[in-house]
């Protein structure tokens, strides 16, 4: 049963425009990785099924931070398409500058037709927003930095 699940999972990934995607379903978890160069199978804990990586994304995480990136990133908690307002003719939950508290909406991210509300783990200031409205979105993608 769950090899159908991952198939559909599969499927997502090949018709979307994300990379990868991370997902856990009945105690299992599997991260999936479009155009893996290699493949590198583990089961180093019963919840994990096997992980599916490419050594290329391992260092798009490393790029050397600029000053501008001094703060609290916030990040992605899936892959999706990020929206910056509730609607087109909403303003926007945050803008640069805002004053921010713990629990805020920040934004919302599309997910499988599911609007999801992200909001802020931490009080400060919005210091700059990385990602453009109606963006895709991938998991772990800095969202906003907060300072």
């Amino acid at each position: 049963m769950w090899q159908d699940k991952v198939k559909e999972v599969i499927d997502i990934l090949e018709n979307s425009n994300v990379n990868e995607i991370e997902v856990t379903f009945w105690g299992r978890k599997i991260r999936v990785v479009k155009n893996a160069s290699n493949v590198i199978s583990s089961t180093s804990s019963s919840s994990d099924l096997g992980k599916i990586k490419s050594p290329n994304v391992e260092e798009k995480n490393d790029k050397p931070s600029t000053d501008d990136d001094t703060g609290e990133k916030v990040l992605s908690p899936m892959p999706g398409v990020f929206y910056s307002a509730q609607s087109p003719d909403k303003p926007p939950f945050v803008i640069e500058g805002d004053q921010v508290k713990i629990g805020q909406t920040l934004c919302i991210i599309e997910s499988m037709k599911i609007m999801n509300e992200i909001e802020s783990e931490q009080s400060g200031i919005i210091k700059k927003i990385l990602v453009n409205n109606s963006d895709p979105v991938e998991f772990n993608q800095p969202l906003f930095i907060i300072e």
